[in-house]
């Protein structure tokens, strides 16, 4: 197309500078704007038609609020990814105008890589979810507080007793301390356990609601990476809400890649270097399939639990499950009879399950009728 701009928007939370790049013409700065709707509005008027404007901006605090502004408008917009923004090794200044002339720069030339931006829609499901994980750290923190206080003070619950079940609680709500101060140190932190607790279930019910109101495709993925070991609903929710259509990979090795779990390399000529993960990925993605992977350490095995949440699967989502559970313990085995560190093989444990998500996540996005899952539910 003729006539293209390629725009540049180093963004803040109260002010977005403007640089724009002709197609084979200069770079120049338009100078800063506030970050209001009517000001990115009268930016556009002011550029040109919007078909012929391609902007960017690094993803960042901001969310995605510009670009769906943008998109309405008509203008095609990327969020690029900051850490793959080129940056040259003697370059000691940084301003608001440099960079957003940086980026129409590369931007024209092709040097920028695009990340997924979700819609509306599935980006306040994310939230809900983060917000649950956040809620469940907090739960750590404050059961740590408690229990801490209690062993310093010597209280220790009767033999027989799990922790954090009802009956340690209500073992908790008889200690009696003869200071005051004691006593109510004690009282805070017994509020903030049960608070916390019930503000889990809150959560959890309004994902619940929420994944009723996904589209049928979503749905029928959420319920089919159940039909994995170590996947239970929470973590299927996590997986479909951080990666949205899971058929935008062309391979597994991409989904790999883009959680992080493939090995670093530093090689040149005939010498290769290989290290660690890269954990240049979906950090949230990275801890889930970690955490599931763990359950391939047991023998293939179809519990009850497992099994009712397989239940109306297709058959071809449960042989990929089954495979899944074969290949990975398996592999487990076979890891730790060469002595490898169980973490270390944990973590390729994982990287492997990202490939049979992968493909329950295509094959039921693939065969998938909406109004068959709208019916269903």
């Amino acid at each position: 197309m003729r006539n293209v701009r390629f725009v540049g928007l180093d963004v803040h939370a109260e002010t977005i500078a403007v640089a724009v790049a002709e197609l084979g013409g200069e770079v120049r700065s338009l100078g800063v704007i506030p970050n209001r709707t009517e000001s990115v509005r009268r930016l556009v008027g002011k550029l040109g038609k919007p078909q012929q404007l391609r902007v960017c901006y690094e993803a960042g605090p901001t969310g995605y609020v510009l670009y769906w502004q943008l998109t309405e408008l008509g203008v095609h917009c990327d969020v690029v990814a900051p850490t793959l923004v080129p940056v040259k090794a003697g370059d000691r200044v940084k301003t608001d105008r440099r960079d957003a002339e940086k980026l129409a720069r590369c931007y024209r030339a092709g040097d920028l890589t695009a990340v997924w931006v979700p819609d509306a829609a599935h980006e306040a499901l994310r939230d809900l979810v983060r917000a649950r994980l956040a809620a469940k750290r907090d739960q750590l923190r404050a059961r740590h507080r408690l229990g801490k206080f209690l062993l310093r003070q010597g209280r220790r619950a009767p033999e027989g007793t799990t922790a954090w079940t009802g009956k340690y609680l209500a073992w908790v709500k008889q200690q009696r301390f003869e200071q005051a101060a004691q006593e109510a140190t004690l009282l805070d932190y017994l509020h903030e356990v049960e608070h916390v607790a019930e503000r889990i279930v809150r959560l959890e019910r309004s994902i619940d609601v929420a994944v009723h109101s996904m589209p049928g495709k979503q749905q029928a993925v959420i319920a089919g990476l159940q039909c994995l070991r170590g996947v239970a609903k929470i973590s299927a929710v996590t997986l479909v809400s951080e990666l949205g259509q899971l058929s935008r990979f062309g391979r597994a090795r991409q989904l790999m890649g883009y959680a992080g779990m493939v090995s670093r390399e530093h090689s040149s000529g005939t010498r290769i270097q290989r290290g660690p993960i890269s954990k240049a990925g979906n950090a949230h993605l990275r801890r889930i399939v970690t955490e599931a992977a763990w359950s391939y350490r047991h023998r293939p095995n179809l519990g009850a639990a497992l099994a009712a949440r397989q239940s109306g699967q297709s058959e071809a989502v449960k042989e990929i499950a089954w495979r899944a559970q074969h290949r990975l313990h398996a592999r487990y085995r076979a890891l730790m009879v060469k002595g490898k560190i169980k973490q270390k093989v944990i973590t390729a444990l994982g990287r492997e399950l990202l490939g049979f998500i992968w493909a329950i996540g295509c094959e039921l996005e693939r065969t998938t009728d909406p109004k068959e899952v709208r019916r269903a539910a």
